[in-house]
């Protein structure tokens, strides 16, 4: 898939634990972790939202786009 999830590294950044972000924004672990894998097929904007004011983050910063052409190997 063209669309790289890097929610992961922003929680790194921010020092803020998974756990965490999904009881701020009130989503449950399980499907964060689906988020962050990039095993689901879309998100709703409140959700997005919550996770940028959250995170103090652009959508950008969450999401990139790498045509499959442009991709290495092991993504």
């Amino acid at each position: 898939m063209p669309i790289i999830v890097r929610l992961d590294v922003v929680l790194a950044l921010r020092k803020v634990r998974s756990k965490e972000l999904a009881a701020d924004i009130g989503i449950t672990e399980a499907n964060l972790s689906l988020l962050k894998s990039g095993k689901v097929k879309g998100i709703r904007f409140a959700t997005l939202e919550a996770i940028c004011e959250r995170l103090q983050c652009q959508p950008g910063d969450l999401l990139d786009y790498q045509p499959d052409n442009q991709r290495s190997p092991n993504d």
